[in-house]
């Protein structure tokens, strides 16, 4: 995929208008200096058309879904469906391959906890069947939550896992330069390759067309994480070519407690339930139970209702903004960013330095300056920017840095904030004394 756009950025009234809509960015830090939030990459700011969603459901229609006959349970359950319906639309699904979840670690679980448990009295769909011999493929640039679970996956059932490599550059090792290529990693026993789209530390975009080509090629089925990149760019599933896709409403503008899994239907049809207990039934007695079809079978008990109702807000706010002018503005950010750590020397830049097949989250780590002591230089100065691995130590490992300090940015980031980041960080040296 390549970052080329021809839509237009925001202008300076679009972008007030924007910021307009997320109140807590008026407010200051750190002894009255303006809040510079660059750390939507861990959890996004809420819009007002989100809020106003959760409250006006819970102040108007507040009763259980899928569980009344009387007018409040139909009205909440009309807006849970009619949020289920936005969500499809915004990933290019059907409405029954959307699942709710709590969050997108619990959506990928639950992916991986099909190819390692079968229905009682049912025969296991043998695109799901893993063990001894079967190989899983991840990439050395995951997030813990699509790590985790897969090797979990591989320790229930005997499986291997195997993962590509990152170059130096902070792209996927594809070729093989410095180690196993794609194609000596695909074979005929994977039967699932598992990544994602953007990665949440080096900001690399990968090929997810291709990933997904190749993984079908061999008869494994692919995963997709697109946690970083639902915000940020348009996420067509049908074009992607994944079997699965993954995000949170956290980092979308919406609330926290909401996730999404997207499935082909005939694979989710294919799956055990994840959960069990109310609402995932279609028969109960004391010799057995039956369960009902997707996506109902995965959403045991009560669910979010409030809270997928301010997520398809939030997605229906970023459709009205265009996803091609969101990405284009993060874009222009993104590149000014980097052509300003690019003169200092004593930044280096964890992933591609440049703005090609690139998102919007810029790791960086200051020379003999470990990166908590630049957050709280920056922090000192109202910036908020994380630091850490960010759930994402192999990778850390791979790219030689113990801890990196990200800024990550979004569609209510402004120029100027940007410049405030450089501002701040030129304090670093002069702190703590190393040169600059």
């Amino acid at each position: 995929m390549s970052n080329a756009t021809t839509a237009t950025v925001f202008d300076d009234g679009e972008l007030a208008r924007i910021r307009a809509g997320f109140p807590i960015l008026t407010r200051t830090v750190r002894d009255g200096r303006p809040l510079v939030y660059l750390d939507s990459g861990a959890t996004s700011q809420r819009h007002t058309r989100a809020l106003d969603a959760e409250r006006a459901f819970s102040e108007q229609v507040n009763a259980a879904v899928h569980r009344g006959a009387h007018q409040l349970s139909e009205e909440a359950t009309d807006r849970y469906e009619q949020a289920r319906a936005t969500i499809a639309g915004f990933v290019g699904g059907a409405t029954d391959e959307v699942v709710f979840t709590k969050n997108a670690t619990e959506s990928l679980n639950l992916v991986a906890y099909g190819f390692s448990n079968s229905v009682a009295g049912q025969d296991k769909d043998p695109r799901l069947s893993l063990g001894p011999g079967d190989e899983i493929l991840i990439t050395e640039m995951e997030h813990h939550a699509n790590l985790v679970p897969w090797q979990e996956l591989a320790r229930r059932t005997g499986a291997t896992l195997r993962w590509v490599g990152v170059t130096d550059e902070g792209r996927l090792d594809l070729d093989g330069v410095h180690g196993p290529a794609l194609g000596e990693l695909l074979t005929d026993r994977t039967k699932v390759f598992a990544f994602t789209h953007v990665s949440n530390v080096l900001g690399t975009v990968n090929p997810v067309r291709r990933l997904a080509d190749a993984a079908r090629s061999v008869g494994a089925l692919s995963v997709l994480d697109a946690c970083q990149s639902a915000p940020h760019l348009a996420l067509d599933v049908a074009d992607l070519g994944v079997d699965f896709a993954a995000f949170s409403g956290h980092k979308m503008y919406g609330p926290t407690g909401i996730g999404v899994l997207w499935g082909r239907q005939d694979l989710l049809a294919a799956m055990p339930p994840f959960i069990t207990g109310g609402s995932m039934i279609e028969t109960v007695r004391m010799e057995g139970t039956t369960y009902a079809a997707p996506p109902q079978r995965f959403e045991a008990g009560s669910p979010n209702a409030a809270q997928a109702i301010g997520l398809a807000a939030a997605i229906e706010w970023l459709q009205e903004l265009g996803m091609d002018r969101v990405h284009a503005h993060e874009q222009a950010l993104t590149e000014r960013l980097l052509a300003g750590l690019a003169e200092r020397p004593w930044v280096r830049v964890v992933g591609p330095v440049d703005g090609v097949d690139r998102g919007s989250a810029v790791a960086f780590v200051v020379d003999g300056v470990h990166a908590h002591d630049v957050g709280q230089v920056l922090d000192d100065q109202g910036v908020e920017a994380r630091v850490g691995h960010h759930c994402a130590w192999p990778l850390h490992r791979r790219m030689r840095a113990t801890a990196t300090t990200r800024a990550s940015l979004a569609a209510y980031t402004t120029p100027a904030e940007v410049d405030a980041l450089l501002v701040a960080l030129d304090r670093v040296p002069d702190v703590f004394g190393v040169a600059s």
